[in-house]
């Protein structure tokens, strides 16, 4: 049946000839593991896309609600909560897989001609993939979100000449409100992936164009096979000279097969993730708690600390110069490499630049890591749930770690011998239904505070 439909969809469509352009793609020296990076990339945009219009359906992107939509998300919506993790950490796994692509890219020396324009498409697809990560970051509109923003934003200003036109415009006004999420929810569902749509269209064309890099052999092999530099991909020297291996083999069926094992390992990992690894929102958006020090995601980190170590004067370097020399340097570094052979042996100076800048950034990483684990973090809905408790002069009669009253139970470890959340909530919606004889009385709290308290009962015990 199946072959059928698709011999009358081809009678119509012609779609061997399309099925050959996509499948029959030599690729020089065969099919290989290193060459899936590209096709993961893709692969996890599409899975943002698909997870980011479920969300669409149920967020508001005004500030009364986005908050409350996304804790809708969370806990009503079926599913709910796995999606938005799915989406999370898929943003967390296309940094990645477009980091491990570049690098790749960058050790075959695939950028050279005449692939530069290669090259130069994939930076700026790695630009737009950052700022959809900034971008997205805003949409929960908790005090990580805001604060974090508020902070990228104040970078953009002191970028000279075009900083005080830029910060206005991303913010809608003069402080960060309702224009301003609704300005990055438009650019995050609608602009980017216009745009990183287009430009993947673009990459492939030029890829079709050019054709594969394919990997490179040094001198003696090239002798051995008694290839002359006429025969060579570019012009070269003495020492390591690479050429274009001779044998190759289709795109189809063993490169589709290693790309399709890579997309469902990648997919497995996002998943138990996604299950295992939940994402808390902090509290709701305050602009008034300028006491907030927000943590970015962890790949923006390495970049989070270097701003620690950059003061006075000196701040622009680390808010702009810098990102800006990097950036332009990436793009243009087909050009500042002008050594045409592709072996890595043979080019010293792009492998020390490259080591240098990773050892830089996983050092900074590394730093910032530590830091943010040495300092104890509390769960919010843990501290609001303190505040509940003290607020209602709960420790009037019961004691947690020695202070309060005697009057009622000791507290202190009441998460060990009270473990399950639904006696706490129950308890706090009717004392008399789960002890009965009780003279605590009822307190008028909402959902919320009914479950951050118990959520703070839970958090009692004698091992964290």
């Amino acid at each position: 049946m199946a072959s059928r439909i698709y011999a009358w969809l081809d009678s119509r469509l012609k779609l061997k000839s399309v099925e050959r352009t996509l499948l029959d793609e030599p690729i020089p020296g065969g099919a290989s593991w290193i060459y899936v990076f590209g096709s993961a990339t893709l692969f996890l945009f599409l899975l943002q896309a698909v997870t980011g219009m479920f969300l669409a359906i149920y967020y508001a992107p005004t500030p009364d609600h986005a908050y409350d939509s996304i804790r809708f998300i969370e806990t009503e919506v079926l599913f709910g909560a796995f999606v938005r993790g799915l989406h999370h950490w898929g943003a967390s796994g296309m940094v990645v897989v477009i980091g491990l692509h570049m690098l790749q890219v960058f050790l075959y020396g695939a950028y050279k001609p005449p692939r530069e324009l290669l090259w130069m498409v994939g930076v700026v697809l790695f630009l737009i993939v950052l700022s959809f990560a900034f971008t997205g970051y805003l949409l929960p509109w908790d005090q990580n979100a805001y604060w974090a923003t508020q902070v990228g934003i104040n970078m953009v200003g002191t970028v000279p000449v075009v900083g005080d036109l830029l910060a206005p415009v991303l913010r809608g006004g003069e402080m960060l409100g309702a224009l301003t999420l609704s300005r990055f929810f438009a650019v995050h569902v609608l602009f980017l992936p216009a745009l990183l749509a287009t430009l993947v269209m673009v990459h492939l064309f030029i890829l079709r164009r050019v054709g594969p890099a394919g990997p490179w052999r040094g001198g003696s092999e090239r002798r051995k096979s008694g290839e002359t530099a006429s025969q060579r991909e570019g012009p070269g020297g003495s020492g390591f000279v690479e050429r274009r291996v001779r044998e190759s083999e289709t795109f189809y069926p063993r490169q589709v097969f290693m790309d399709a094992v890579v997309m469902l390992g990648i997919f497995a990992v996002v998943a138990v993730l996604a299950l295992t690894v939940h994402f808390p929102l902090a509290d709701k958006a305050n602009p008034s708690d300028t006491t907030f020090v927000p943590v970015p995601e962890w790949y923006f980190l390495f970049y989070y600390q270097l701003l620690k170590y950059v003061h006075g004067p000196l701040e622009p370097v680390a808010t702009w110069i810098l990102p800006a020399l990097f950036f332009l340097g990436l793009l243009f570094w087909p050009f500042l490499d002008r050594n045409p052979v592709r072996h890595l042996a043979a080019r010293p100076v792009a492998l020390v630049a490259g080591a240098v800048f990773l050892v830089i950034v996983f050092g900074l990483l590394g730093i910032s890591l530590r830091d943010l684990y040495a300092v104890p973090r509390i769960d919010p809905a843990v501290a609001r749930g303190k505040t509940v408790f003290a607020q209602f002069g709960c420790a009037g009669c019961h004691r947690v770690h020695g202070e309060g009253g005697a009057v009622g139970p000791d507290l202190s470890y009441v998460g060990d011998t009270r473990p399950e959340r639904e006696w706490h909530l129950r308890h706090f919606r009717d004392p008399q239904s789960v002890s009965p004889g009780s003279f605590m009385p009822k307190f008028p709290l909402t959902d919320r505070q009914l479950n951050d308290l118990a959520g703070y009962m839970l958090s009692l015990k004698r091992t964290p």
